[in-house]
């Protein structure tokens, strides 16, 4: 069981801290109750290591979408919600916009003509990005956006991407496990740093 605490309630300011130490909340949305997690293992995808299919590598190349950066931040949360079970409530959606507009909080969107068809959003703090959600309406388009965070997150210097579970989804794309200790000694670092999004 990795969950470390449980609260009644969110904010932004709790969201921030949980992140700095090593823990990010999920909503139970039944409860309504928020849980936090510590996994004992972390998934993050080293920047330098991801990898692209050639099918994704056709994607990319043929084109037809196009990729914007916190264009429509709560329409990249809503649609990630929309699955069941859900851990993305109002009160989730609420709190990370919060921080979304204060600079700690990004989306990924990848358009089809007016659609928004896939997208990620996650925490920034320093150099860490901490990836929550992808969806997709068009087959391929979270891939575009996950590959488009990267590139981004390359360019721009940050330390650290984590994903939270190792699934055998993101095991395609480079995403490997380490200890939750390592993982701490690696998020100090990425927090030290200051880097733009």
């Amino acid at each position: 069981m990795d969950i470390c605490r449980i609260s009644r309630r969110l904010t932004a300011e709790m969201a921030e801290e949980g992140y700095r130490k090593g823990m990010f909340p999920m909503s139970e949305t039944g409860l309504g109750l928020v849980t936090w997690h510590r996994p004992h293992t972390r998934a993050i995808l080293p920047l330098e290591s991801f990898h692209i299919s050639r099918s994704l590598r056709r994607t990319l190349r043929r084109g037809g979408f196009e990729v914007t950066f916190d264009r429509d931040f709560e329409g990249v949360m809503r649609a990630c919600a929309q699955r069941d079970p859900t851990w993305i409530s109002e009160e989730f959606v609420q709190v990370y916009g919060d921080l979304q507009r204060h600079g700690k909080a990004h989306s990924v969107e990848v358009w089809v003509g007016a659609d928004l068809a896939g997208g990620v959003y996650g925490v920034h703090l320093g150099g860490a990005f901490f990836a929550e959600s992808k969806f997709h309406s068009v087959t391929g388009m979270s891939k575009v956006a996950l590959a488009s965070l990267v590139e981004r997150l390359r360019l721009r210097g940050f330390a650290l991407l984590e994903v939270q579970y190792l699934t055998e989804h993101l095991a395609q794309f480079g995403v490997v496990e380490i200890s939750h200790q390592e993982y701490l000694g690696r998020l100090e670092q990425a927090l030290a740093m200051e880097r733009q999004f």
